[in-house]
């Protein structure tokens, strides 16, 4: 597989492909190399979990353009290298391309994006090696304690960070999207034996049920089931309006179209669907099936930030995205540039980038604004671990005449009021 790499030192003009194995190669001089900054960048643009990496190869065309001279740190230049690699969506594999990057690429900070599959085993590989490792896009929770801490007790991790929504944001934002319909709030869950399942079993059931949901959980199932007529059964036994699930692609449209057959579609009010219930290509793919799912935002094109290493806004990245692509803006598209924004602050606010504890302390200290919002490490809710929003959406039907068959319409704020609500949450079984 090719690896991305773009060093600042010239203008000279360079091609970027946007699909899942985008391979882009700038030129740097082999005289300044000890001036070059590299920066690995591992997330998933293969297999179950494509649709998160879908649009990286955009995102870091955007960055590299904007960093092609070069970034200035404590007076001195440094030309950058991003390194980016595709998981393949293997966690092996994940585990193994950062220890490519740690030992052959001398990688002096790691970036990494999408799902526990691909970020723990990242983020392990970085801890044991010593070397800053900041990610973004999976619950905090299923991150921190997923790979060891515990409830109380100091943070075992010196070398890796995490930031974004966890168990706290969905509880929210899931009650204030949940109350906008009247339902019996009975909430059937499909939770899957993964680390994003577990973790949202443990700590998230327990908060909706004192909110007043009853939930009903057939158990936890394994990545890959084929037939959920057990599972749909008892949700149809228990009139359960209201379906949470944490799926991959294939196991949602598997469920949900079983589901259809069994006519438990007509019984439900509110779908809400975290991890495949993210881009226009899994909702497109269930037909008219994907109509009116809800889902929730860790970004939105209409979050009301700039990002501060290409400068660009919310519907500027989105716009661009779609002129460029063909395809339909992304959560993914934000998340992704944010996790650049963040790391690229953090090299520039670094005492010595070329020193990896002094990059850890710029790390530990940061507290910086990116496209998707606030990045700040230095307040909790645990060590190592900065939360962010996560927004209740919707899927509606595209008015006539769009270029895309839905529109991804914000229907809830709570967990970041300043991002504008759209659109009123319909009911999924009319």
């Amino acid at each position: 597989m090719e690896k991305n790499c773009i060093g600042g030192l010239t203008r000279r003009t360079f091609m970027v492909t946007t699909g899942a194995a985008a391979a882009a190669l700038t030129f740097m001089r082999p005289a300044l190399a000890a001036d070059t900054l590299k920066v690995g960048f591992i997330s998933p643009r293969t297999g179950p979990l494509a649709g998160f990496g879908e649009t990286d190869g955009y995102v870091l065309e955007l960055v590299r353009k904007a960093i092609a001279d070069g970034i200035e740190i404590g007076g001195k230049k440094y030309a950058v290298e991003i390194i980016d690699q595709d998981t393949q969506s293997d966690p092996s594999r994940a585990g193994q391309l950062a220890k490519d990057l740690i030992n052959n690429q001398a990688v002096d900070l790691m970036l990494v994006i999408s799902t526990p599959e691909t970020i723990n085993p990242v983020a392990d590989a970085c801890e044991a090696a010593g070397v800053p490792c900041l990610s973004t896009v999976m619950p905090w929770e299923a991150w921190y304690f997923g790979r060891g801490a515990k409830p109380g007790e100091p943070s075992p991790f010196k070398w890796t960070y995490h930031f974004g929504f966890g168990v706290g944001e969905f509880h929210k934002t899931y009650v204030s999207q949940w109350n906008l319909l009247d339902t019996n709030k009975k909430v059937g869950v499909m939770y899957p034996n993964d680390a994003d399942g577990n973790a949202i079993r443990a700590n998230l059931a327990p908060l909706l049920k004192k909110d007043g949901f009853t939930i009903v959980d057939p158990g936890a199932y394994e990545t890959g089931t084929t037939d959920f007529s057990s599972q749909i059964a008892l949700f149809k036994q228990e009139g359960v309006e209201i379906i949470n699930t944490f799926p991959i692609p294939p196991d949602f449209a598997t469920f949900w179209r079983q589901a259809a057959q069994q006519g438990l579609h007509r019984q439900v009010k509110i779908v809400q669907v975290a991890k495949t219930g993210l881009f226009p290509s899994t909702i497109e793919a269930l037909g008219p099936l994907g109509v009116n799912i809800g889902s929730a935002a860790y970004w939105h094109k209409d979050f009301p930030y700039k990002s501060s290493v290409t400068g660009v806004s919310g519907h500027e990245l989105a716009d661009g995205y779609e002129a460029a692509s063909g395809k339909q803006w992304t959560q993914q598209l934000g998340a992704t540039l944010s996790l650049l924004d963040a790391g690229f602050e953090v090299l520039k606010k670094s005492a010595d980038p070329k020193s990896k504890d002094e990059v850890v302390k710029a790390l530990a200290a940061l507290n910086a604004v990116t496209i998707a919002g606030k990045v700040d490490f230095t307040s909790g809710p645990v060590p190592n671990v900065s939360p962010g929003p996560i927004i209740g959406t919707q899927w509606i039907k595209a008015p006539d005449g769009s270029r895309f068959q839905y529109d991804y319409v914000v229907t809830e704020n709570a967990t970041d009021p300043n991002v504008p609500v759209a659109a009123k949450l319909l009911p999924y079984s009319g």
